[in-house]
């Protein structure tokens, strides 16, 4: 399943959005429950609603600082 969640799970209070992803609490704890055709809507308006949030998370992502060590020769795990 389709996901554009990047483990940044903090949501912006003035927005509403996830600093990570985009979403709304209410959309995250549901993206299971929603069709492909409601995910795909839904990730559609995720850069818009990504480039009205306050400010950008305030730590590396896990994905981030994994693929940063991969690069670097650390390997990660």
């Amino acid at each position: 399943m389709k996901s554009p969640c990047i483990l940044v799970c903090s949501i912006d209070m003035a927005t509403g959005y996830c600093f990570g992803c985009g979403r709304t609490r209410d959309e995250i704890a549901g993206w299971m429950d929603y069709s492909d055709a409601e995910r795909e809507a839904i990730m559609a308006g995720l850069p818009d609603r990504l480039a009205r949030v306050a400010r950008p998370p305030r730590r590396e992502t896990r994905r981030r600082r994994l693929a940063r060590e991969r690069a670097a020769g650390g390997g990660g795990r």
